[in-house]
């Protein structure tokens, strides 16, 4: 099958998009009002934009209205990304979910926090990697918006580390985002693997 864009319109073009652009990582992203309410969900449009200086970029898709995400980190400047690690993915689900901006998604999801370091934002208490950022630019593409943050500070659990400056997988025990579902992530190979050849 071929689709070329004035074909699109004839598609469900999001479902063949986020089913072949997988397994995706997700950033639980937390932030927090002027008022104080703290916010949380996840966005699983999301990678490093830059090592120099450490960029992170994470892509809120349009709504009804503007995301309490994308609305707090446009005011307050600061957000953390929380990593997902199995343990925590029936909670990051349930942050998933649409709540108004005086809900507190942390207490909807039963999750614990703790105050970040190096931002005023708080961090998902359990989870294996925080990275504390400020905001760097938000760049409207389409419908969505594209939200770079600057890495400010760096957060591993001890078992999750490893010497020389190396994130243990295992142990990370990262989720991943399918079309509609999410994936395990246990199994690694190197390459070359002959076992990967064509008969």
């Amino acid at each position: 099958m071929k689709i070329d864009k004035e074909q699109f319109h004839n598609h469900k073009m999001s479902k063949l998009i986020k089913g072949a652009v997988v397994p995706r990582p997700i950033a639980w992203v937390s932030s927090i009002s002027r008022q104080g309410v703290k916010n949380l969900a996840p966005f699983s449009f999301f990678t490093v934009a830059s090592m120099d200086p450490i960029t992170l970029c994470f892509s809120v898709g349009a709504s009804d209205r503007e995301k309490d995400t994308l609305a707090n980190i446009k005011e307050m400047k600061q957000f953390v990304i929380n990593l997902v690690s199995e343990p925590l993915a029936n909670q990051m689900h349930e942050s998933s979910k649409s709540y108004g901006p005086d809900i507190d998604e942390f207490e909807q999801a039963g999750t614990a926090f703790e105050d970040a370091d190096y931002v005023q934002v708080p961090r998902v208490k359990e989870s294996p990697v925080h990275m504390e950022c400020e905001l760097d630019q938000v760049i409207e593409i389409g419908t969505g918006s594209l939200v770079l943050g600057t890495l400010v500070g760096y957060h591993i659990q001890e078992d999750v580390y490893q010497e020389t400056d190396k994130v243990n997988p295992y142990q990370l025990k990262p989720v991943g985002r399918m079309a509609g579902d999410y994936s395990y992530i246990r199994e690694f190979y190197s390459l070359p693997n002959k076992n990967l050849s064509k008969e």
